[in-house]
């Protein structure tokens, strides 16, 4: 099993690190069957989604491959296609009080392993002379005010504005280290979603290529 989820990045469907991290999941997770994905082809983009371990992961195409839509596994070509994106699940449980109607259901469990530790990309010193940690280590618990206090203010965010019953959950996205995240519960919504933001849990876990400046 990769301890990096990044080292995934790059590898086609059916490299032996991905065949083996995809069934230690299934294993963790007591469901054998979890390590058959669910296929979404796209002329850019294949999907293999895998709700019982909460992972989704999404290939691109390479070598001027264009898939067909809705193709079976047996009808994709391995060789061009090169993982570039890797989303984590976690289904936070609804607060005491909670309204559960209005809270989104997901296809998708819990990631089964705990904590999920994540490389991050070495930074000057901030103005406090404070160096940033190596990792992150992100358990289903972890919120948005621990993230920022590991990882440093985002490049990106967005999200929480609107009405709380339509709009989306905020986001922060680290560009350089490859991350972005979406905050869920009923704290990542609504015209005070960013007061209130520090406190919701994550919801996905976004990995992908790091942008360069």
């Amino acid at each position: 099993m990769a301890s990096d989820l990044k080292q995934l990045l790059g590898e086609k469907p059916s490299s032996s690190a991905l065949s083996e991290h995809i069934s230690s999941l299934a294993t963790k997770a007591s469901k054998p069957e979890g390590a058959v994905p669910e296929v979404k082809s796209y002329s850019d983009a294949v999907y293999f989604n895998y709700y019982p371990l909460g992972l989704s992961l999404m290939f691109k195409p390479v070598n001027g491959y264009k898939p067909k839509t809705g193709l079976k596994r047996s009808d994709l070509q391995d060789e061009n296609l090169v993982l570039d994106g890797i989303d984590i699940y976690n289904v936070p449980k609804p607060k005491a009080g909670a309204n559960a109607a209005r809270a989104t259901k997901s296809p998708y469990t819990t990631y089964p392993i705990s904590p999920i530790v994540l490389s991050l990309v070495p930074l000057p010193p901030d103005k406090d002379g404070k160096t940033r940690a190596e990792s992150i280590s992100i358990t289903p618990e972890t919120t948005g005010k621990e993230f920022v206090l590991s990882m440093g203010e985002p490049d990106r965010k967005g999200g929480g504005a609107g009405p709380s019953s339509g709009s989306i959950g905020i986001w922060c996205e680290w560009s350089k280290d490859g991350v972005m995240v979406e905050f869920g519960g009923e704290e990542s919504r609504g015209p005070q979603a960013w007061e209130r933001g520090k406190d919701a849990v994550w919801k996905v876990i976004s990995i992908f290529p790091p942008k360069k400046d």
